[in-house]
């Protein structure tokens, strides 16, 4: 039987290894492609982007290594899922203004809810802006408010800005 020596290695033996050899070196270029395809799509929203890094793969090993240094950091599910924490946190500290009593959408600006007719806020004395009940100075006109009205557990209301009671002060 007639074979064919790689690199003047007669023996079949060093055949077999060598063949070997080639085929994981082969098997191993061929995962690097459809990796580089799979982890692009995950990453990169732009399908013409995702066809520019496999075909950079396609260059052995090099176009590989390139894409792993030039890849998005993050996959888009992660991206997705981070934006809808955002959006989450900003609903939490009432960025998305709703009626706390009907839960209907309120504008910050509103005095009253258009919905239930809940007192939303307190207008200045002055000029009639809305004001947020912890404030102690309109900040448009820079009036005093007068003092907050007792909180309904009893004690006295804070001051934001001292920390100290009303009554202590």
């Amino acid at each position: 039987m007639l074979t064919f020596a790689y690199f003047g290695i007669e023996s079949s033996g060093l055949n077999l290894v060598v063949d070997l050899l080639i085929l994981f070196i082969a098997v191993l270029y061929l995962s690097l492609i459809y990796w580089t395809y799979a982890d692009a799509r995950r990453r990169i929203l732009d399908p013409m982007l995702v066809g520019c890094a496999t075909a950079a793969s396609l260059f052995p090993f090099v176009g590989t290594i390139v894409y792993m240094i030039l890849r998005p950091p993050e996959y888009l599910e992660d991206v997705h899922e981070r934006e809808l924490e955002i959006q989450a946190m900003r609903r939490r500290l009432g960025a998305d203004q709703v009626c706390p009593y009907c839960r209907n959408p309120a504008d910050p600006g509103l005095l009253s809810c258009p919905h239930c007719g809940t007192k939303l806020k307190n207008a200045c004395r002055r000029c009639k802006a809305p004001l947020d009940p912890d404030w102690r100075l309109c900040p448009y006109c820079e009036t005093a408010v007068s003092a907050p009205a007792p909180s309904a557990s009893g004690r006295p209301a804070r001051d934001p800005v001292t920390q100290r009671s009303t009554t202590e002060a």
